[in-house]
């Protein structure tokens, strides 16, 4: 594409290893354009790559000028990007044609380079420590505690006391709550024999992790393993198709495949178990500088997985009223397999 214009935080730090939270980006053929308020301009100069940093009190009119003095006849956009009242004053009394391309950026961001799978990976195994470390907490100190002081300790832990950022605010759900995929934290207090689901991940450099454990709550071994076993033979039995249905997923999936094929093979096997009903959301996404990108891993999504995507697999059956189980990794393609981070 030679003219572009962004507005989306992680779509401009992927073009100049840069961003903040007002900065319009310009790529008019070789010339890109970091416009911001006075506030950023400092960093920007000093971190913004392969840019020319515009100091502007009105980023929109900055951003009218440069493309008028440039003449530039045609730009295109992501309708995503843009608020409407943003884009209208974008357009007024301007020559150029905005031309709609929805999602470009994370088109670009499909298919991860070394140095962000390097990074991905860093992530996932500092995301991994956070949950060993919140499993710590859960076994000493986690008897009688409500979600939402669980979901604070989760904060803490997986964040190593805000080293990192989170990649999203942790779900933890107890029992009931578990069969809500994204659960809210509610007062309901942690007792022995429970089943906890914890959804989790952080920022390393920007790009995240993301990973769901269910787990058998006791306060001698608790952890977040795959090997749970529980009290409850209903909690055990659906545990165990789920964690089937992912393992089967991830074994299968092959570079070359549809990713709703990926998408067919867990669902199939729920769906075979007498489950179907209950694996309410798809089977994956992709994860890099945003928590959710590309590839969708759904069962309408045609596109043909290659080496070097990264994307989430997590099957989960949800029982109204009753309990869910979720269980996820994030895994690359490589050497046209999956490969869990």
């Amino acid at each position: 594409m030679e003219n572009f214009i962004l507005k989306n935080e992680n779509a401009i730090y992927y073009e100049t290893n840069f961003s903040c939270d007002n900065v319009i980006f310009l790529s008019l053929g070789k010339e890109n354009f970091f416009i911001t308020d006075a506030r950023y301009t400092i960093e920007a100069k000093e971190y913004a790559k392969n840019c020319e940093v515009i100091e502007s009190s009105d980023l929109i009119e900055t951003t009218k000028d440069i493309l008028k003095k440039n003449n530039i006849k045609k730009l295109f956009f992501d309708p995503n990007d843009f608020s409407y009242a943003s884009y209208s004053n974008l357009r007024k009394d301007i020559a150029t044609i905005f031309e709609e391309k929805p999602n470009f950026s994370k088109m670009k961001r499909l298919i991860k380079i070394e140095s962000e799978i390097k990074l991905l990976k860093k992530a996932a195994i500092l995301g991994r420590e956070g949950f060993d470390n919140f499993a710590n907490f859960i076994q000493e100190n986690g008897k009688n505690k409500s979600e939402k002081e669980l979901f604070f300790q989760a904060f803490k832990y997986m964040t190593k006391k805000a080293k990192y950022d989170v990649s999203f605010n942790p779900i933890v759900a107890i029992n009931q709550n578990a069969a809500k995929p994204h659960a809210l934290p509610t007062k309901k207090k942690l007792k022995k024999n429970d089943l906890i689901l914890v959804d989790a991940g952080i920022k390393y450099k920007r790009y995240c992790s993301d990973r769901t454990c269910t787990s058998s709550v006791n306060f001698k071994n608790f952890n977040f393993t795959r090997e749970q076993k529980f009290k409850n033979k209903r909690y055990q039995k659906i545990y165990d198709i789920v964690l089937n249905a992912q393992e089967k997923a991830i074994n299968e999936a092959r570079t070359g495949m549809k990713a709703s094929n990926i998408d067919k093979i867990a669902r199939d096997y729920i769906e075979k178990s007498g489950f179907g009903k209950y694996f309410v959301h798809s089977t994956g996404h992709g994860v890099g500088l945003d928590i959710h990108e590309y590839p969708n891993i759904n069962n309408k999504n045609d596109l043909i997985i290659e080496d070097n995507m990264v994307f989430t697999i997590e099957p989960g059956i949800y029982l109204p009223n009753e309990f869910g189980v979720r269980i996820e990794d994030t895994v690359v393609m490589q050497n046209g397999k999956a490969v869990i981070l």
